[in-house]
């Protein structure tokens, strides 16, 4: 057999016997090799094989998967711009220590820099985010090593493959390969927390530094002190409405902690950042400080949740005082406009079933559920919190449904847009997008940017476009929504494939007003 088909063939054979069950392709030419391999195994029922004509799309696609099944995602591409597309989804992989494989096709080494088409320096293009490359051409290379580094987050595989690129053969090569299992990362040594202080917070970041939603309410339990989440949907005792509350600074003074314990990043509010600064001291649990965060900064820092010793007393006028403001917070949300962005994310948080899936969009609309949702639990929820970008959340949503029976996801009109493409190739994938379209940038109407010369053009930048009808032209089902009733059917609506539901709100100046009446509203309190 030729060099090339040999080293596919090896590739995919130690993708399979080290748990990899998916692999997002994207056509070309030179990653032919692997991708006549791939679906040889999937022939065999050997792994899934998902493809997407865009790799940026491909790639956040397999992140969406990589999160929700917990395991190692494969995706593959051929050589040039293709490669460089990935890196989005490959930074956002970085930054959460997500899984994922990726596989640039490229040409022989003697090719680069000679004008050879299709041919960059693509070996180590994706710089810190791949700590782990490697350039092979070795048809017999052993990647044992790739999936020991594979456990800390994505790592590169440039795989130099010589015509010719089609098998010359017709070997039974896959007759003896078995799925294996992936392998597990090492849980750091369990240490312990000692509690002496009667007054403090535990604060959960959206992403809970991949810890375990269980694991997180059991330590906090143990603690007894106010547990208090970016993502209120996945812990019923979470105090709700803090984000909101803690706007005001004389509530902030009231609240003051001797000790803030933050598990995970917290990257949605201003107010509960300023809140953990104003503690004494600061605990954070996050296992990515050790290789991402390395030089985050607390009076301690631990890996991993501790066991706690505790030498206080409890303080009950203490968790009586933040109840007492979530109280009083949700009596004024009580009243808010029905047909608003914030009444959409508290009637979704509200009215979303039992064991359903939840994505959420960066900007605006993940802000919305945590400062709006009342807490409760029995929904699972991801976010694309590595860095936050609006970017390929389609595409995550997806990968993300693919791997659940009935899934939401909530997107604003701009995050919509940038990855509209990721609506090609869906199938029969069962997500419902419920896009806030407010035509624009809708965060920056709430930012200090609200003021500047320009804001329209620089900041605001609106688009006049419809998603249902965008949605549509693609031949995905698709409405237009301008009630919270007709919002309230689409949600208990059962989830058959994708459909698209733009909700069409008031203007974007009109929900800064509105969020701005309220946090003069929370000064009253």
């Amino acid at each position: 057999m030729n060099t090339s088909t040999q080293l596919a063939r090896n590739i995919v054979r130690q993708l399979i016997e080290n748990g990899v069950a998916d692999v997002v392709l994207s056509p070309g030419s030179r990653n032919a090799p692997l991708s006549i391999a791939l679906f040889a195994a999937e022939q065999k029922g050997l792994i899934k094989l998902h493809v997407r004509i865009d790799e940026r799309t491909g790639g956040y696609f397999a992140l969406g998967i990589a999160k929700a099944s917990a395991r190692p995602v494969a995706v593959v591409c051929t050589s040039g711009t293709a490669a460089a597309n990935y890196h989005p989804a490959v930074l956002e992989a970085h930054h959460s220590q997500v899984p994922l494989l990726v596989i640039t096709a490229d040409r022989p080494e003697r090719l680069r820099q000679s004008g050879a088409n299709q041919t960059t320096l693509q070996a180590k293009i994706f710089g810190e985010a791949t700590p782990f490359a490697l350039d092979i051409s070795d048809p017999d290379y052993n990647l044992v090593e790739a999936f020991e580094a594979l456990l800390n987050g994505p790592i590169h595989l440039n795989v130099q493959f010589d015509e010719p690129l089609l098998p010359d053969d017709e070997d039974d090569w896959l007759r003896d390969v078995t799925r294996g299992d992936a392998a597990k990362p090492a849980r750091p040594k369990l240490r312990n927390l000692m509690i002496t202080e009667s007054r403090g917070v535990v604060v959960v970041g959206h992403d809970r530094g991949g810890l375990g939603v269980k694991e997180i309410s059991d330590f906090a339990k143990s603690i007894d002190w106010p547990l208090v989440s970016e993502d209120p949907l996945s812990f019923p005792t979470s105090v709700p409405y803090a984000s909101l509350f803690l706007t005001s600074l004389k509530i902030r003074q009231a609240l003051k902690p001797e000790v803030v314990i933050v598990i995970g990043r917290t990257t949605l509010s201003r107010s509960m950042n300023a809140l953990i600064k104003s503690a004494k001291r600061e605990i954070a649990i996050d296992p990515r400080i050790a290789m991402i965060d390395i030089n985050r900064n607390a009076d301690q820092i631990f890996l991993a949740i501790p066991s706690v010793t505790r030498n206080n007393e409890l303080d009950d006028a203490w968790s009586s005082l933040w109840t007492s403001y979530a109280d009083e917070t949700s009596k004024l949300v009580e009243v808010l406009p029905d047909w608003s962005e914030a009444s959409i994310a508290r009637t979704v948080a509200r009215l979303l079933p039992d064991e359903s899936t939840l994505f959420v969009s960066s900007s605006r609309p993940i802000r919305d559920l945590e400062g709006f949702a009342a807490s409760r639990g029995n929904v699972e929820t991801f976010a694309n919190r590595g860095l936050a970008g609006i970017d390929g959340n389609i595409s995550t949503a997806l990968g993300i449904a693919s791997q659940r029976s009935s899934t939401f996801a909530i997107l604003g009109d701009l995050s919509f847009l940038h990855d509209v493409t990721g609506l090609i190739g869906a199938g029969d994938i069962n997500l419902r997008l419920i896009v806030i379209n407010n035509d624009g940038g809708g965060i920056f109407s709430t930012l200090p940017q609200h003021n500047a010369t320009g804001f329209e053009k620089l900041f605001g930048t609106p688009h006049g476009l419809d998603p249902a009808l965008i949605a549509a032209s693609m031949g995905v089902p698709s409405t237009t929504i301008t009630s919270i009733d007709e919002l309230q059917r689409e949600i208990l609506e059962p989830i058959i494939g994708l459909s698209v539901v733009a909700a069409n709100v008031p203007s974007r100046e009109e929900n800064a007003r509105m969020l701005l009446d309220l946090y003069q509203g929370i000064e009253t309190i």
